[in-house]
């Protein structure tokens, strides 16, 4: 009988005495780790001041604020400012192109078949303010049926236009007689310069035809007139009316009052009331007045 002793084998004590040996021994760092580690040392003997790379609060507002400040800044430094240009030098206007400055204008204003016979017998009431007031040149072509007006622009006579605005004073006296005015009443535009002309249709208030045409025309006469006299002293101005068309002669204030009688009275109000609100109307412009 054989008795075998078990005994661990040579190669495994000795795995085990070089593990502990291993344990015990000293740990060896390569080159590399030493650099690393005295890169380390010298970080942390190192001091930075916090200051130098983090600026204060106040340092950061002032940076913050400098690009406004510069968009503010004027450059104050004489010579990068612009050179004042010398004003340009314009030779004298030769004596053609003052000529041509002085050519004289010219208006036609046709005048109605209807108003034919009167402008001829106020003829003389017509010319006489154009030629002597505003100093202009009249004729009537009795074959075109109008009246020209112009104005005079001769330097070698005696006698031009003073007024640049004397040929449209002219055209408007002289279409305001041929729409029905008197001439007395004309001559009023040539003398304020606050005065107008207004005109427009019964139609263009309210549509009206026949009968009710014709009561509109006589709501707004009057019986003999007296419903149009009373518009124009209240509103002081002057109405014509011929036929469907009413012309209001006037300052603008005044037309304004007067259009808005005639309007109330077409469009059906009784002729008491208008009376009532131009006599409302009339105290309160005399109030202004005073």
């Amino acid at each position: 009988m054989v008795v075998i002793h078990a005994q661990p084998s040579s190669s495994s004590t000795t795995h085990k005495k070089n593990r502990r040996k291993l344990s015990k021994k000293p740990l060896t760092t390569p080159v590399g780790a030493s650099s690393r580690n005295d890169e380390d040392n010298e970080m942390q003997d190192a001091t930075i001041d916090l200051s130098e790379v983090i600026p204060a609060t106040s340092t950061l507002a002032e940076n913050t604020d400098t690009p406004a400040d510069d968009e503010v800044m004027i450059d104050t430094d004489l010579a990068s400012l612009p050179t004042q240009s010398v004003a340009p030098a314009f030779p004298p206007l030769p004596a053609s192109a003052q000529r041509a400055t002085l050519k004289s204008e010219s208006r036609r204003i046709a005048i109605p078949p209807h108003r034919m016979t009167p402008l001829k017998k106020d003829w003389v009431n017509i010319f006489s303010p154009l030629t002597e007031m505003l100093q202009l040149q009249v004729r009537m072509n009795v074959q075109r049926k109008c009246v020209e007006i112009r104005s005079v622009r001769n330097p070698k006579t005696s006698k031009h236009t003073q007024d640049i605005g004397a040929i449209q004073k002219g055209a408007d006296f002289v279409k305001s007689y041929a729409l029905g005015f008197d001439v007395n009443d004309a001559i009023a535009l040539l003398r304020l310069d606050d005065l107008y002309l207004d005109s427009f249709e019964i139609k263009d208030v309210k549509t009206l035809h026949g009968d009710h045409l014709s009561r509109a025309i006589g709501r707004i006469a009057g019986q003999d007139g007296k419903t149009k006299f009373t518009i124009e002293n209240a509103s002081r101005t002057r109405i014509v009316l011929a036929d469907t068309k009413i012309h209001i002669l006037g300052s603008f204030q005044n037309i304004k009052i007067a259009r808005d009688a005639i309007v109330s009275l077409i469009l059906g109000s009784p002729p008491g009331k208008v009376y009532a609100g131009l006599r409302t109307v009339s105290s309160r412009m005399r109030q202004r007045a005073l």
